[in-house]
């Protein structure tokens, strides 16, 4: 008999070939896996594509052309033709200025009222339930239905703020009280979205820091800024970014309650730009006011997410 020993044993076991069928099954396995997760993604991908992306390039283009309504002429490429005439143009910066005036008013403020009812929310309230589904109504109206009823709010003859304060005062059309109307509706219409996210940062901070903080002797307002503030810091530095570019953006809220009135006093540049494409037909134009105001946002995005990571970096 020839004897076995371990090391014949282990050459044996290392010089015999795998499994055939565990060789062919790991990469068509590892392929296939690839195409379900594209499969899976596509519902989701394609809208994106068709109403997101596929706009914003087709908009991106249109900007270098002298693409106007009713022209029978074909569409001419005029290269930064537009971006020129728009440095020279008084009206869009106005505008623009307007658009930042209203970002911050409505931001800021916006903010610090979220951060107070999230902090008030989150305590063991009676009834908390009830006044958390409250403080989300607005958001669950359109933006349409939100102007339509503040507009009846402003109305100057049977508005309810005019009846309260018996006056009969245009808010709305007065060259001084239009923009700060404005503000005050889009502040309370974003307000349950920074308030819900706000709320979800602040249920995930362990009371046992507040207690521990308590016990030490630490007041309301140091418990806020050692424990508080530091847990929900990136939740806070996010949504208000987000919300900053939101009002940047904003147009809907604007259009029903004032149309960009009195006097181009409301008038921010989406509204600009909405003017100069469908009212005057400046297609090209407009894409160019398109094109500055994705510029301006993706600014403000890397300034956010450099900020981030440099903080995250300092942590």
């Amino acid at each position: 008999m020839i004897p076995v020993t371990a090391a014949s044993a282990r050459s044996d076991q290392g010089s015999a070939p795998p499994p055939s069928g565990a060789a062919r099954v790991k990469g068509p396995g590892r392929a296939a896996s690839g195409h379900r997760a594209w499969f899976l993604v596509l519902p989701a991908l394609i809208p994106i594509l068709l109403l997101s992306v596929g706009p914003l390039l087709y908009g991106i283009v249109l900007a270098f052309t002298d693409s106007q309504a009713g022209r029978t002429d074909p569409t001419q490429w005029i290269g930064l033709l537009n971006f020129q005439d728009l440095l020279r143009d008084s009206l869009f910066w106005e505008s623009f200025r307007i658009g930042l005036v209203w970002a911050v008013a409505v931001s800021v403020p916006q903010f610090l009222l979220a951060l107070g009812l999230a902090l008030l929310l989150n305590q063991n309230l009676r009834f908390r339930w009830l006044s958390r589904a409250l403080a989300i109504v607005p958001w669950a109206m359109p933006e349409v239905v939100v102007g339509i009823m503040w507009r009846l709010v402003y109305h100057p003859d049977a508005g309810l703020l005019n009846e309260t304060l018996g006056t009969h005062r245009d808010w709305l059309g007065s060259l001084s009280t239009a923009l700060p109307a404005v503000v005050v509706v889009g502040i309370w219409a974003r307000l349950p979205q920074v308030t819900v996210t706000l709320l979800a940062g602040l249920s995930n901070v362990p009371r046992e820091l507040h207690e521990a903080a308590a016990m030490d002797g630490a007041g309301a307002w140091r418990r806020f800024r050692t424990v508080t503030w530091p847990a929900i810091r990136p939740i806070a530095l996010a949504i208000s970014a987000l919300s900053f570019i939101w009002n940047v953006n904003s147009f809907a809220l604007v259009y029903v309650l004032t149309g960009g009135g009195p006097g181009g006093r409301t008038r921010l540049p989406m509204l600009f730009a909405y003017e100069e494409a469908f009212r005057y037909g400046q297609f090209g134009y407009a894409a160019a006011m398109g094109c500055v105001l994705v510029a301006v946002v993706s600014i403000l995005l890397a300034v956010h997410l450099v900020a981030r990571l440099k903080g995250d970096d300092d942590a």
